[in-house]
């Protein structure tokens, strides 16, 4: 038995699946997964010492490589001061100013722990805000494991939510109306019905959940719009797309600024941090200033905030975004020329660093048009790129990133691997 699958079988006796989030047991790829050892800039390697190009990038917050020396000698400086306080930490204050400086919608910010929590709070703001019930949200779009969250749609303009999950009563999950990823003209009809009793719309601006898929022409704007025209908030979920395209994110390439914005990921700079923030008035509703409660006593952790802060000071510094952008172009060009040559169905999604191949001859632009991919395809694909040392997410619903530690000489590399694994196909 290898040192991988010994250490998994070990694992599924005290862990649930023997792991601490689903997706890492690789069930819908087959296979054992991989127990990860070490980290250094685009690469990883697993306890058996075999090493990856990595492409999964700790799904999407190592925007700077691993261990990047600057992060790294920040953590480690904090650490030897305190790992946590319980009160205000002068960190806070330094990355909250960044934040509002950089996010157009954000005068002010909440810290939390998770982009999870960032959500949950967000949805909570907006209901005490308004006074309503009521949120819309999107097939295909993930916004953590919170319960109101976790529903899918049926077909139809916009469907009470059922629970995606066991655990979740029917009653809370009612509260959310799920519409179809860029369909307009079902968002509308929702708000002539259902207008006044919306509290929110939340979304991903670039959705990064069931894969990458870009918002159509006008589809935010009329969001934009039908949330002023009833009075709802609009809440972008940015926390995969915050500061990886840009310094801004989505909102800041795409020109909508939205109510409030959830953040997460790269924020942290591969420490847990998840933030949510908007409008002032918005957020002076939240305890202490006013009737929303939230709270938790590991937020503003300092070993987060000083992670984030050296993150955003070397995103800004370096500026990297238009480099990531033609490595990024680079990789699923070639990758796209491949397939082609074998005559493999396929679709490739891609903004800034992150992109998706969907395994399909279809073109992608919502959850039912995703879920037209060959899975069977994308697992075979997936373990040969694995057994040639290419980490990709196991999961054909998914991003893959890049990072700033990937060089030309990566993408060549990983090419020539990912040509290989294909010829096992």
């Amino acid at each position: 038995m290898s040192k991988n699958a010994e250490l998994f079988s070990i694992a599924k006796r005290y862990m649930p699946g023997g792991v601490s989030s689903p997706v890492r047991a690789f069930k819908s790829v087959g296979g054992d997964p991989i127990i990860v050892e070490r980290a250094q800039g685009c690469k990883i390697w697993d306890v058996e010492g075999k090493e990856y190009i990595d492409f999964l990038c700790s799904w999407g917050p190592i925007i700077l490589g691993h261990a990047h020396p600057e992060v790294v000698q920040a953590v480690c400086e904090q650490a030897h001061k305190g790992l946590s306080y319980g009160l205000t930490n002068p960190h806070e204050i330094t990355l909250a100013t960044m934040v509002a400086n950089l996010v157009q919608s954000i005068d002010k910010v909440r810290f939390v722990s998770s982009g999870t929590e960032a959500v949950m709070s967000a949805i909570r703001l907006a209901r005490g805000y308004t006074g309503r019930n009521y949120v819309v949200k999107f097939e295909g779009c993930y916004h953590g494991h919170y319960d109101s969250l976790l529903v899918s749609g049926g077909s139809g303009v916009a469907t009470f939510g059922i629970p995606g999950t066991a655990g979740v009563p029917e009653e809370m999950a009612k509260l959310t109306l799920v519409l179809p990823y860029n369909d307009s003209h079902a968002l509308i009809e929702t708000f002539e019905k259902y207008g006044e009793d919306i509290a929110c719309v939340i979304l991903e601006p670039v959705a990064g959940n069931m894969g990458v898929v870009l918002p159509e022409e006008d589809f935010l704007k009329v969001i934009a719009e039908q949330t002023k025209k009833y009075a709802s908030l609009l809440i972008f979920d940015e926390v995969i797309t915050g500061f990886r395209l840009s310094l801004g994110g989505a909102q800041e390439l795409l020109g909508i600024k939205p109510d409030m914005t959830c953040l997460g990921k790269v924020l942290g700079g591969g420490m847990p941090l998840g933030a949510y923030g908007g409008k002032e008035d918005i957020m002076n509703k939240v305890s202490p200033e006013g009737p929303v409660y939230q709270a938790g006593t590991l937020s503003g952790n300092p070993l987060s905030m000083v992670a984030g802060i050296k993150t955003l000071e070397v995103l800004i510094r370096e500026k990297p975004y238009a480099y990531l952008e033609e490595l990024t172009q680079r990789l699923s060009d070639g990758i796209s020329d491949l397939l082609r040559e074998k005559g493999i169905p396929h679709r490739i999604n891609r903004i800034g660093s992150m992109f998706t191949v969907f395994f399909t001859d279809q073109e992608v632009k919502d959850f039912q048009s995703a879920k037209s991919s060959d899975t069977q395809m994308f697992a075979r694909f997936f373990r040969a790129l694995l057994s040639e040392g290419v980490l990709i997410p196991p999961s054909q619903f998914e991003a893959w990133f890049l990072s700033m530690a990937h060089t030309q000489e990566d993408i060549d590399n990983a090419l020539e691997r990912i040509k290989k694994a294909l010829s096992s196909l």
